[in-house]
């Protein structure tokens, strides 16, 4: 599957659907952003069920800085809307591997709980 270009319009819409979304924050000027952008487009490629998007952070500077892009190549990566990784750093084919497998196997139900539960103690921070 081709990598979608994600922007300030449509990367909300993205990255809370279901399923695993892989974003890469780049920029052309970016050297291991460059060493990288094989290793992602082989890794989308190779799973096909998966949505791999990319931030150009040039093009996109308030979405960079809403989501603290301050390092780049950094990799995001949210499963059914919710973060679970995010990381600065090109990283080998293996190791992005080895995180869409760990992915994969997040135990979503409990992580949903805990952010509900997180959501809730700031609710009530917010109120008192």
């Amino acid at each position: 599957m081709a990598t979608k270009t994600l922007t300030t319009d449509t990367f909300a819409e993205e990255v809370q659907s279901d399923g695993i979304v892989l974003v890469d924050f780049w920029a052309d000027w970016c050297g291991p952003c460059k060493m990288f952008a094989p290793i992602f487009e082989k890794a989308s490629d190779g799973n096909p069920d998966i949505t791999f998007g990319k931030v150009d952070t040039e093009a996109e500077p308030a979405l960079s800085q809403a989501l603290q892009i301050t390092s780049i190549p950094t990799l995001m990566i949210f499963r059914d809307g919710i973060r679970v990784f995010a990381q600065a750093g090109a990283l080998p084919g293996p190791e992005l591997e080895s995180l869409i497998d760990q992915a994969r196997k997040l135990p979503m139900d409990e992580i949903r709980k805990q952010v509900e539960a997180e959501q809730a103690v700031r609710q009530t921070d917010q109120q008192e």
